[in-house]
């Protein structure tokens, strides 16, 4: 079943009689999960009002490149970032040009240009337009950019001719965009992913825990789905939904998280620990609820597993990430957990006051990492929480696919296991 959950997805709209399909392609792009925003040329409103895709996508349509009350005049970054990828359906022989020229006199080739995302162009334009020499040149320009085409397809067109330039049907432009986010990266891998706080007992009332909604781990559970991977999730205590094609096992205490890994590592290639795992619990569990007495009350804590330690140690070939959520010190920290815990890399972000760009983290849609290794490190800019664990599938995928595990033996046996192949940054 094709599938957008949760996907943000910029839908361009210009001048072209095909742009009528533009508010069902918007209806079939929810359907599959999508967050569509719609951005409209001057030409596009010729053939269907804003009003109409208002309506069938659920926010306003932006239509003006200077607009004093989008995001402070700057709408056409805003949107940019939010995308997760940007297609335009239809695209007519002019938007076309403008586009290969690099023109931005419009909002919706501001968005083009502004992009870092996936960017699709569904054309739709008369045969002989589409068989004209410029026609030709822009697109030979154009995807020699990376710029993607979908169609355009044969058939009968509006004009009455019968030939190539038909936009390809809505149905077919959403399996095509779906298809984008299937990598494809970690095909044949099974990875097993921590998520979510876990909750350690003080009585059958009251717990000790922390902050962590899972979304991180949620997401990119999903996006190693998208990769090709078979996905294991281990979760604490979390309000979320489990991903498509997603196997869960719930868990509540750190306890139960180190059981339930264990009991998944058979054939696991790939290790990612986003759970923020509690460092402590209290020795002594009471079995009735402590009632409130006057003066303080003190509790014994102890220190509970070390999970991605322990499971890293148990199976030295599988490569391990492990995450760092830091106050202060992020780099330094980091550093030392992934040395301490014997890990192939470690993604690391702030949280509290000092994460002035997400706001603090815990709970939000956006975050930031700086990913580091052995041999190098990589900052992954504030993105939104699903794109952000593309981009770490990406080059979990890339770096997994160039590490060399090589045994280094003392005495005849093998004591561990090392890095010979530094990953590309």
């Amino acid at each position: 079943m094709t599938t957008l959950t949760n996907k943000r997805i910029v839908l361009g709209v210009t001048g072209s009689i095909a742009a009528y399909k533009s508010a069902e392609l918007t209806r079939r792009l929810r359907d599959a999960g999508a967050d569509v925003r719609v951005v409209m040329t001057r030409g596009a409103e010729a053939f269907i009002t804003p009003l109409t895709l208002q309506a069938v996508s659920g926010h306003p349509v932006h239509r003006h490149l200077l607009d004093t009350e989008a995001e402070a005049g700057m709408g056409h970054i805003e949107l940019a970032r939010w995308a997760d990828a940007i297609l335009v359906a239809p695209c007519s022989a002019n938007f076309l040009a403008a586009l290969a020229a690099g023109r931005a006199d419009e909002l919706l080739g501001a968005v083009c240009l502004a992009g870092d995302v996936p960017l699709a162009l569904a054309p739709a334009m008369n045969g002989k337009m589409w068989q004209d020499k410029a026609t030709a040149d822009n697109i030979r320009l154009v995807s020699s950019r990376g710029i993607l085409l979908f169609g355009p397809d044969d058939g009968e067109q509006a004009c009455g001719e019968v030939g190539t330039g038909r936009m390809r049907e809505v149905d077919e432009l959403v399996t095509n965009l779906a298809d984008l986010f299937e990598t494809g990266s970690l095909t044949g891998k099974t990875v097993l992913v921590t998520a979510g706080p876990t909750r350690e007992a003080i009585d059958p009332v009251r717990f000790i825990s922390n902050h962590s909604s899972g979304k991180m781990g949620y997401a990119i559970a999903a996006a190693a789905v998208e990769a090709g991977a078979k996905v294991l999730l281990v979760s604490g205590p979390v309000s979320l939904p489990c991903p498509d094609r997603v196997t869960r096992i719930d868990v509540e205490s750190a306890e139960q998280m180190l059981a339930a890994v264990e009991a998944g590592m058979s054939g696991v290639d790939i290790l990612i620990a986003t759970a923020a795992v509690a460092d402590y619990r209290p020795v002594q569990v009471h079995a009735e609820k402590m009632k409130k007495q006057g003066g303080h009350l003190s509790l014994e804590l102890e220190p509970t597993p070390d999970i991605l330690a322990t499971i890293k140690a148990a199976h030295p070939k599988v490569f391990s990430v492990g995450f760092a959520a830091e106050t202060t010190q992020l780099e330094e920290y980091a550093q030392r957990k992934l040395v301490q815990k014997g890990i192939e890399m470690i993604a690391a972000n702030l949280v509290g006051p000092a994460a002035t760009e997400t706001g603090g983290t815990f709970g939000s849609d956006t975050n930031a990492l700086h990913l580091f290794w052995a041999n190098g490190n990589l900052r992954l800019p504030v993105a939104s929480k699903d794109k952000l664990a593309r981009l770490l599938i990406a080059h979990v995928a890339q770096y997994y696919s160039e590490y060399q595990f090589t045994p280094r033996v003392s005495g005849g046996k093998v004591v561990k296991l090392v890095e010979r192949t530094k990953p590309a940054g």
